[in-house]
Order: structure tokens, then sequence, then C-alpha cells
């Protein structure tokens, strides 16, 4: 009975995500649903900032506590309806937030696992985060390599320092996060001008550049990979 409390908090996080994905909640802030809402949405922002502010907020914690799939609209939906640099950091407050909830509730769950068997990606992880905690949990953070809540549990099984979580989670997570919430600007932009979404999106720099930064972050891993290949080939 003991055991099944501390899992109770993580049972539920996960019970709430199941249930906001069969909901279609997720469908309400997609782009083609916000493109017809637009004009809408932004006029009760202007007339409710701090009140839409918060909910947002609210919205992106709830997802990513919960591990949620597609929270990625909700960011994009962030820079949609505020922009590029309030829209991103609504996003990085509510990221942070739901990713530390996920971070308690997973580690009152494994509690004390010295001698139980690690879950597959904790053993992945394992090796790099041991030889170099900060540099690798800002790596974590950093690239879309591992899913992000995949991630946040392995940190929790790995007993990362709290402060060494949240650090990284704010910061090191502010480029993915910042760069998404840019695409969701430009889609904003880019609707504002046809009514809707077309095909000029794939013309559209503004919504280009942000799709290619998106493309070299993903990159990253890769890079590193080939660097330490080098580097182990030319070491005696």
């Amino acid at each position: 009975m003991k055991k099944f409390r501390s899992f109770l908090p993580l049972i539920v996080l996960i019970a709430i995500g199941i249930a906001l994905f069969f909901s279609g909640v997720l469908d309400r802030f997609s782009p083609t649903h916000l493109a017809a809402e637009q004009a809408t949405l932004q006029a009760l922002i202007a007339a409710h900032p701090i009140v839409s502010a918060l909910a947002h907020i609210g919205a992106v914690t709830l997802a990513i506590a919960t591990g949620l799939p597609g929270m990625v609209v909700l960011i994009m939906a962030g820079g949609m309806l505020f922009g590029v640099v309030i829209g991103a950091l609504l996003n990085v407050v509510g990221v942070t937030l739901g990713a530390l909830i996920l971070f308690l509730a997973s580690r009152r769950a494994f509690g004390d696992h010295t001698h139980a068997d690690a879950p597959g990606l904790v053993t992945r992880l394992r090796g790099g985060y041991h030889a170099q905690p900060i540099s690798y949990t800002f790596f974590l953070r950093l690239v879309p390599f591992f899913p992000f809540g995949g991630v946040t549990v392995a940190l929790a099984w790995l007993r990362c320092p709290l402060w060494l979580f949240v650090t990284a989670t704010a910061l090191g997570g502010l480029a993915m996060t910042g760069i998404e919430t840019w695409l969701g600007a430009s889609l904003a932009r880019n609707i504002g001008s046809n009514k809707a979404i077309s095909t000029d999106l794939l013309h559209d720099p503004q919504v280009l550049w942000p799709m290619v930064c998106l493309g070299l972050l993903a990159m990253v891993p890769i890079l590193i990979s080939n660097l330490r290949a080098r580097r182990n080939s030319g070491s005696p």
C-alpha cells in the first residue's frame, strides 16, 4: 500500500493525460482552428490579458505534467496568440512548471531504486549523465532527440538535483520552445495576410526560417556523435 501511494501522483498525471488526449482538446489549439477564430481570441486576450496569460500557462503546464502528446500545438498557439516574446515567456514558464510537477511525481514514485533495474531510456542516458551531469542535462533539454516527458522521468530516476533540473529546463528548453513559438507567430502573420492557412506558407520566409532552425536543432546530436567518433578514432 505504501508503494502504491508513492506511485499515486504519477498514476493520476498519466490518467489525466490519457483522458485529455482522447477528449480531443488539442484540436481546439490546432493552427486551422486558431486561424478560424484568431480575431475573436485576440480580442479576448486584449480585453483580459492577465487571465488569458495565466490560462495559457496553465494549459501548457497541464500538458507537460501529464505527458500529453502533441503539446507542440500549445507552444505554437502561444506564438500565434501572444506573439514571439510574450508567447515564449509564457511557454517557458508553463513548460518549466509542468516539467517540475512531473519530475517531483516521478522522483516520489521511484524512491530508493538503487537495486532496481533501470528503464531502457535511463540506461541509455546514464553514462553521459554521470560523466558530465550539468552539460549533459542542458544538452538533453536543448535538442529534441529524446521525448521531453521521457527525459524528465529519466532525470528523476537518475536523481538529478532539483536546481539543475529547473535551470536546464528553463534555460536549455528556451531554444526549442522559442523556435516553436516563433513558428506559431509566423503562422499567425501569414494567416492574417491570407485569412486562412494556404500553400503560401511554403514560400513565406517568416515561416520557413523557424522550420529551418528546428531542422538544424534536430541535427545537433548527429553532429556531436560525429565529432566524438572522429575524436575517438584519432586518439591513440
